[in-house]
């Protein structure tokens, strides 16, 4: 079975896929979903609690919320304090960490399968039961201050804020996924508590697991952790809707003047949204475009000329909203060149071979196999897949860059170059070069 619908309505899945893998959906009462897929030789878990808000829905009042709940939640629980939290994760030698993207948050954990209980347990702790103790809070302040003093430092982190706020203008989308310097000097401890317990509820919450894993034993597991929550009747939170919105306010040019040796560029137009079934074209067309050393950007920037050591392209696919981008790196008195070529590249897809297509199918392709070894992956396919509401194996993968063609690229390619550019820059650089 290569394409499974997961409707919000439908309390228990069961099916097979690629590998003769097992995965399983279960939607409890409260609202709360689990997704497990068993994978057979496999002697470790990859497991992760997701809460279905990032740093887009945060309300105003509450910017930079998400990320600070990020951090909180391995400060401590009324069972376990910080240092406990990270001494059971540390004695099983396990990876336990959390990420907060921009439509959503994971607390998440790889251990050996005999240590899954334990490493549920803690999971489901932190993210019901924490304190957001006042003391935490006024620390942590201060550790996300320092963290976005090193993004600060980096000009590729600047470049690529400067550039998600120009293209996703008025869109909340535009908003740094930490937050900001004001955001968090800024923030109120009460705020936060509001946003966790607005955002944090088991109608909100997905648990994806991926390797030796049994489903009824873990959704047994989930429920006794979630101490902090009462497992009340209600429905899953409903999914994001799944159409573009209209943006307004982007900006065509941003720079940032440092005395850097590389200049940081980062060009692109509006893309597409996660659900638009041409998004398997997009994949294609940024694959062909800069997604690899034979990509037509690294061959002419770098193979051909010299003139950077790292060019590239990237798709970018959120609910309502998405990006298709470019980005090098070069000297101050080479930036002229490279925006152009970068440009010119652009334009070009509006043709592409047939060996190209065959070389981009095969690398998506092999990608998407390779990356099936890990649990890693397999867990975030589900969680993207929960999310989604459909999930797609390995041979629906095939199926759909087999119905990519040139004709389908080019016609993609002709309707993102009408869109409008914007462009950042860091470094020693003037608004000359880049125009």
């Amino acid at each position: 079975m290569a394409h499974i619908e997961l409707p919000l309505t439908e309390p228990s899945i069961s099916f097979t896929s690629t590998g003769d893998c097992e995965v399983r959906r279960t939607v409890h009462s409260s609202g709360l979903r689990i997704l497990t897929e068993r994978v057979p030789g496999s002697r470790s878990v990859s497991i992760g609690f997701w809460i279905g808000a990032g740093s887009r829905d945060e309300d105003a009042g509450h910017h930079g919320s998400t990320h600070f709940l990020e951090h909180l939640l391995f400060k401590g629980t009324s069972t376990r304090d910080a240092f406990t939290i990270s001494e059971t994760f540390d004695a099983m030698g396990a990876y336990h960490n959390a990420l907060t993207a921009k439509e959503n948050t994971c607390y998440l954990a790889r251990v050996r399968s005999g240590d899954l209980p334990e490493a549920v347990r803690v999971l489901g702790d932190q993210v019901s039961n924490s304190l957001l103790a006042a003391d935490a809070f006024e620390m942590e302040r201060t550790v996300i201050l320092e963290e976005l003093a090193m993004a600060a430092d980096d000009p590729d982190d600047v470049c690529a804020e400067q550039f998600f706020g120009g293209i996703f203008g008025n869109s909340p989308l535009a908003r740094p996924i930490g937050g900001t310097v004001a955001d968090i000097e800024g923030a109120q401890r009460d705020s936060v508590v509001e946003h966790y317990a607005d955002r944090y509820q088991p109608r909100d919450l997905i648990v994806t697991a991926a390797g030796d894993v049994d489903h009824d034993s873990l959704v047994a597991m989930v429920l006794d952790s979630l101490v902090g929550w009462t497992m009340e009747d209600g429905e899953p939170e409903p999914r994001r809707p799944q159409s573009e919105a209209a943006i307004a306010g982007r900006t065509e040019v941003l720079l940032t003047h440092r005395p850097l040796e590389q200049v940081v560029v980062i060009m692109g137009v509006p893309g597409i949204v996660a659900s638009d079934p041409r998004r398997t074209d997009l994949n294609v067309l940024s694959a062909i475009l800069g997604g690899g050393s034979s990509a037509r950007l690294f061959q002419e920037i770098r193979e051909k000329r010299g003139l950077a050591y790292s060019v590239d392209s990237f798709p970018v696919m959120y609910s309502d909203a998405g990006v298709l981008g470019m980005a090098a790196g070069c000297a101050p008195h080479h930036v002229s060149e490279v925006a152009q070529l970068m440009r010119d590249g652009f334009q070009s897809m509006t043709a592409i071979t047939d060996a190209e297509l065959s070389r981009a199918r095969g690398q998506i392709l092999g990608s998407s196999t390779l990356s099936l070894e890990s649990t890693d992956s397999r867990m975030n396919r589900l969680a993207r897949a929960e999310f989604s509401g459909e999930y797609r194996d390995l041979d629906e993968v095939e199926r759909m860059l087999a119905a990519v063609t040139a004709g389908t690229v080019a016609e993609l390619a002709h309707t993102l170059i009408a869109r409008p550019m914007s462009i950042s820059a860091v470094g020693d650089v003037v608004l000359s070069a880049l125009v």
